[in-house]
């Protein structure tokens, strides 16, 4: 059962707003913050080191993993437990599907499931070993198989294999954008780029040590690089380099502003979140969090 552990309320009157569910896997907690204002507006106690975190603004709810158990539990945007259910300990990435429910990585079990809005199992396929990270456009989906240095490509429907694509070393986080598949491929210090019709590598972009997720805001690609403690900033039509930001200690999980203005990003070893504007590469607010904040997944969007 979750137990709350505060509750801030926002001024002025309730209505739609840009959401984060960032997990701190030391703390055991789940903060839900409103992107405008960064107010935080619940902090929700989830034992078991919640870390794999989706958030699903066209149903109202968030879905969380947590680590150590492989519980699944589902939040509404006011941080409270609506459901969940038991999975196996190695349930790790998690991705929203359109049409409600999720994907989930089985790490130990190297297996893709299919849940239902009412997590019930649809299907369930083998991937490579050790899958981390999952994503989904809607038509296809994709995992990270991390110990095979590959990227598995499924039909979202049926859970078909459509591609098995080499990549860089360890890739851990992947993302759909414009058309393309992106991998952090963490032990070779790149973001590998995969045309995910043609089932191919196209090219990959340098980092920063050890890079952990990959988002894209305002034209520009942007990759945490955890040893380094910065974030590259990326142009993602010609693969280069534009920028190297020092953003905190151990970044780890970013994503989007739903708006396209910039990313956020969740730092380990700092314990804070902090904005990044996307056209001035300018960090634009921070905020403390709970301790070992990760936010592996897609964890922003805007309240409908």
């Amino acid at each position: 059962m979750i137990r709350w552990l505060a509750l801030l309320l926002l001024a002025g009157p309730a209505g739609a707003a840009d959401l984060a569910f960032i997990t701190s896997q030391n703390a055991g907690a789940v903060s839900v913050i409103d992107l405008g204002s960064g107010v935080v507006r619940a902090k929700v106690a989830l034992p078991g080191a919640p870390a794999p975190v989706a958030y699903d603004p066209g149903h109202g709810r968030a879905y969380v993993v947590a680590a150590q158990t492989g519980r699944l539990t589902v939040l509404d945007e006011d941080g409270l437990e609506i459901g969940g259910r038991d999975l196996p300990e190695g349930a790790f990435g998690i991705a929203a599907a359109a049409d409600g429910g999720v994907f989930i990585t089985e790490w130990y079990q190297g297996r893709l499931i299919r849940l239902d809005a009412e997590l019930r199992e649809l299907w369930s396929v083998p991937t490579g070993r050790a899958p981390a990270g999952v994503a989904t456009d809607g038509i296809l989906v994709a995992t990270a198989d991390r110990d095979d240095d590959r990227v598995s490509i499924y039909d979202a429907a049926t859970g078909a294999v459509r591609a098995r694509v080499a990549v860089g070393r360890h890739p851990y986080a992947v993302a759909f954008h414009a058309g393309r598949l992106w991998t952090a491929d963490v032990q070779s210090d790149t973001v590998s780029v995969i045309d995910p019709q043609a089932g191919r590598m196209i090219g990959q972009v340098p980092t920063g040590s050890h890079p952990y997720g990959v988002a894209f805001a305002g034209g520009r690609g942007f990759v945490t690089d955890q040893y380094a403690g910065t974030v590259t900033v990326f142009d993602p039509e010609t693969l280069g380099v534009t920028a190297t930001l020092e953003t905190g200690d151990y970044p780890e999980g970013i994503a989007a502003l739903p708006d396209g203005s910039g990313v956020v990003v969740a730092h380990w070893d700092s314990n804070t979140l902090v904005w990044i504007d996307a056209a001035r590469l300018q960090i634009t607010r921070e905020i403390e969090l709970p301790d070992g904040p990760r936010a592996f997944g897609a964890f922003t969007g805007r309240q409908e």
